[in-house]
């Protein structure tokens, strides 16, 4: 967390001067009348809502910071429903949808609107929000909060919210889906940076969960690196995993200039002289793969900050992934390079995964990319998937590959619905031969998936 910048701290200042000295306040102070306070709140949260877009944007290790600033009194509680619920998403969470650590910054928001004269009308718009943090929070730490609130009626309605669906993972889980939908769109994401290996153990899931949201959505991170690079350039921190993965991050997608990439370089080797970081970068990559995040460009910057004359699995990989990126993975030296890669490793490895997801990730793309009028394309794409199926020899691989199939395919039938026409009979021969040579399907059940459902006729009243 970084200390607020004055020009933020003027902008919050002037807020907070325009609405103690506005009418529809002393209104709402005088009648007690909720209009008044919603006038309020559809004047001022806007302008604090810009502020806060403006740091989550360029300077989002200063959001903390914006968010204890907006705990002052005179805001009369403006905002603080939102970032009760960005502090209660925040929190790392393990297997069992319990929080890993106590959620401080969130239990400082929840007491201050607690403790809120206009608590009556900020509790309507808190509900669900408590129930997740009391949902993900121990008993004890419940019970100390609690214990904190003066007022009874305030502890009886932050009571209510701990509820017995919640009290199994699986209700947690739903919850958290539902609750984490809401926020989708909003850019609320900030970490902090550890100074010793305990902390770094604690702090890794949620910095990589920072730092992929904003290379993802292309954010300027470059208030983010300094303190990211002397995170990475701490010697105590080398060898550990979430090091290592932290590292991968910003070697893939981190833009790399001529003296930063020769930094990067000798962090990367440096790093590569721990025994663990080949099978740590392995399996950090296939998490990657699985967020979505990684792409041919990310690969190739990657590739270009090792040094691929070591004799290792990162050489191995990254020299397979520069004919393939290169060549395309149908160029009969990627197949054939593909083959010699996994025949070093077994099946089920890391290593081997990591390509199975490349080919499938560029075989998913032709599909999202390709026309049905292009549906020829796909015929003539159909060669290569025999050889990729007895190359990897991996159920998942071909169950993956047979959805994407079929996916195309059922657009096609949308597409060309005379069955009479060319090009359904063009396409349902096709399918028919393939789909039964590649283990799809059986011809039963090709003939059902192309049978038109009928209709059930309405029942006569």
């Amino acid at each position: 967390m970084l200390p607020l910048d004055k020009s933020f701290q003027i902008q919050l200042e002037k807020i907070i001067e325009d609405l103690q000295a506005s009418e529809d306040l002393a209104s709402y102070l005088e009648e007690e009348e909720d209009s008044f306070y919603n006038n309020l709140k559809n004047t001022y949260e806007p302008q604090i809502r810009e502020i806060y877009d403006q740091i989550a944007t360029n300077n989002p290790l200063q959001m903390v910071s914006f968010e204890e600033a907006l705990l002052d009194e005179r805001l009369e509680g403006m905002f603080l429903p939102r970032i009760l619920g960005y502090a209660a998403l925040r929190g790392e969470y393990d297997s069992n949808y319990k929080y890993i650590r106590p959620q401080n910054h969130f239990r400082a928001i929840l007491f201050a609107i607690c403790t809120s004269s206009n608590f009556d009308i900020l509790k309507q718009r808190i509900g669900q929000t408590i129930q997740v943090g009391f949902a993900l929070s121990s008993d004890i730490w419940i019970t100390n909060f609690l214990n904190e609130i003066p007022n009874k009626k305030i502890r009886q309605f932050l009571s209510s919210q701990k509820m017995p669906a919640y009290r199994e993972v699986a209700g947690r889980r739903a919850l958290m889906f539902r609750y984490k939908n809401q926020f989708k769109t909003e850019n609320f994401y900030t970490c902090d940076f550890p100074s010793n290996k305990t902390e770094l153990q604690i702090m890794a899931s949620s910095i990589k969960t920072f730092l992929l949201y904003r290379v993802q959505n292309k954010l300027d991170n470059s208030s983010v690196r300094p303190p990211l690079v002397a995170m990475l350039d701490n010697a105590d921190f080398m060898g550990m995993k979430e090091h290592d993965e932290v590292l991968q991050i910003y070697a893939n997608f981190f833009p790399q200039d001529s003296q930063q990439g020769e930094r990067t370089r000798a962090l990367l080797a440096e790093s590569r002289k721990s025994e663990t970081f080949n099978d740590n970068w392995i399996s950090g990559h296939l998490d990657l793969q699985e967020k979505g995040a990684i792409s041919a460009e990310s690969d190739m910057q990657a590739r270009s900050l090792f040094d691929l004359g070591v004799q290792d699995d990162i050489s191995n990989f990254y020299n397979l992934m520069g004919t393939v990126h290169e060549k395309g993975f149908i160029h009969e030296d990627s197949v054939e390079g593909v083959r010699g890669y996994l025949s070093n490793y077994e099946g089920l490895s890391d290593n081997n995964q990591v390509v199975r997801n490349t080919i499938l990730q560029y075989i998913d793309g032709i599909f999202s990319n390709l026309s049905e009028e292009s549906y020829t394309e796909y015929f003539e794409l159909s060669k290569i998937f025999p050889v990729y199926i007895d190359i990897f020899g991996n159920e998942e691989f071909n169950q993956e590959l047979k959805d994407s199939c079929v996916s195309y395919v059922k657009r096609l039938k949308k597409r060309f619905t005379d069955k009479r026409g060319k090009d359904y009979q063009d396409i349902k021969k096709f399918v028919m031969a393939n789909f039964i040579d590649l283990g799809f399907m059986k011809e039963k059940q090709i003939v059902e998936f192309f049978k038109t459902k009928r209709k059930k006729k309405p029942t006569p009243a």
